[in-house]
């Protein structure tokens, strides 16, 4: 059987660049982001091709302390580096995640509980992007060593069509993004967490 060719999304990304660079236009751009250390390399390397709103939606964070941590924080890294970049935070309901979670709780990391759990908030981001007529939207959970940026690609493929919104393809963590997130993290002094946020990963950290 033949294999599918494993496709470089940053290379992707580069086409998607080139693209608007070449066409002068300045796309709006919803990014979902998990958090601001993951967000700050991102954040630093596409404002300068869009217009960008930060969207988040993570209903998977627990407790509602720590969830309130890592919005202050992430308001904060926009504030103090990227003005000019609107942020929208989506409803906080933790209920739905562990409805979503049902059955799964003992599903090891990256596992079924987490590609639902990935599906269901970039699925809000598209909701969100078409509804608020953005060109594109994405995630920053790329930019993570612990994530599969085929398998998020893959979800924002299916969504892309589903809402009839473009998904902007990408492995943030290539080319050093994930070694600049962790100096960005550090210049701005951001709080990094050392688990996902779910209860499921606090537990099995």
């Amino acid at each position: 059987m033949k294999q599918t060719p494993k496709i470089n999304y940053q290379l992707e990304l580069d086409k998607t660049l080139k693209q608007i660079t070449a066409e002068n236009i300045r796309p709006k751009l919803l990014i979902h982001s998990c958090c601001a250390p993951c967000s700050s390399y991102v954040l630093e390397y596409l404002t300068k091709y869009f217009d960008i709103t930060v969207f988040y939606y993570n209903p998977n964070i627990s407790p509602e302390q720590e969830y309130r941590h890592r919005v202050e924080e992430q308001k904060r890294l926009i504030s103090e580096m990227c003005p000019d970049v609107k942020f929208i935070e989506g409803t906080y309901e933790p209920q739905k995640f562990y409805e979503m979670a049902k059955g799964l709780e003992n599903e090891a990391e990256r596992g079924a509980r987490c590609l639902k759990c990935y599906r269901m908030r970039l699925e809000k981001t598209a909701e969100t992007a078409k509804n608020g007529n953005f060109d594109f939207f994405t995630t920053t959970l790329s930019i993570s060593p612990q994530k599969d940026s085929a398998v998020l690609n893959e979800i924002g493929r299916q969504l892309s069509t589903e809402h009839n919104i473009p998904y902007l393809f990408s492995d943030f963590k290539k080319r050093g993004g994930y070694k600049r997130s962790i100096e960005l993290s550090a210049q701005f002094n951001l709080y990094r967490q050392n688990f996902c946020g779910c209860v499921f990963s606090r537990n099995n950290k």
